[in-house]
């Protein structure tokens, strides 16, 4: 905004001064070539008022486009770790362990249902009913199937979308202490800067500073957390919804 509110009080300055001196200063004969000169100039500058509206407007689509298409990875990522822990106990510190137990495990389907027996008491001396919780295996699903069905893009998950150099996301996993529980965590994420690489600037330095409910904060788009127990994302809802 600031941009346009300039060229708009440049524009205005250098036609009064045109104005000015093309009647004032120079002769008749060559006031038509200053004229095109004018229309040239006119045009000229009526183009960067354009640019300076319409960049953060293309900016912002093509944000939310790429945005959308890394977030869905980072949740596939997601849903790959939390069935690595199921089955582990701790997250996957690497793309390759990841993709391979992806490609190999199983999750156990299991039932449970309530069952009781009778055990002799030694306090009173008789048989008494005990309540117990009984846990059947009914058999196993692949985590492949029951995660990504027919579809194998976990195998490039780690490919950041839209890189100019390949690049890939950024994973580690660790434990921690959490009031002396030993906690599980993991954090997956990419800077906006490699998503964003062939835009603006300025538009991209904006978009770092973000602080908002509304926006993916900070310089990074990342999912988990290495310091506290989450596997939730930084970014807003409107990327959860079915239609991103």
């Amino acid at each position: 905004m600031l941009n346009l509110i300039l060229i708009v009080v440049l524009i205005f300055l250098v036609t009064i001064g045109l104005v000015f001196v093309i009647d004032r200063f120079l002769p008749q004969k060559i006031k038509p070539f200053l004229v095109l000169g004018f229309g040239l100039l006119s045009i000229f500058l009526g183009y960067k008022i354009y640019q300076s509206v319409n960049a953060p407007i293309e900016f912002n689509k093509v944000r939310q486009e790429r945005f959308s298409k890394v977030i869905a990875k980072l949740k596939d990522i997601r849903d790959s770790q939390e069935a690595y822990k199921v089955v582990n106990g701790k997250y996957a510190n690497d793309f390759n362990s990841l993709v391979q137990f992806i490609d190999t495990a199983n999750f156990t389907i299991t039932q449970q249902r309530d069952s009781s027996f009778m055990r002799f008491d030694k306090v009173y001396q008789i048989e008494l009913q005990q309540d117990t919780v009984v846990i059947d295996t009914l058999g196993f699903i692949k985590i492949r199937d029951s995660l990504f069905r027919d579809s194998d893009r976990y195998k490039t998950m780690m490919n950041v979308p839209y890189a100019q150099n390949d690049e890939k996301f950024e994973m580690k996993a660790d434990i921690i202490d959490k009031s002396g529980y030993k906690a599980a965590v993991f954090e997956a994420k990419v800077k906006k800067d490699i998503i964003l690489y062939d835009q603006p600037e300025d538009l991209r330095t904006r978009e770092n500073a973000h602080q908002s409910v509304e926006e993916v904060n900070g310089t990074e788009i990342k999912v988990g957390s290495l310091t506290d127990v989450s596997t939730n994302g930084n970014w807003p809802p409107i990327y959860d919804r079915k239609d991103n």
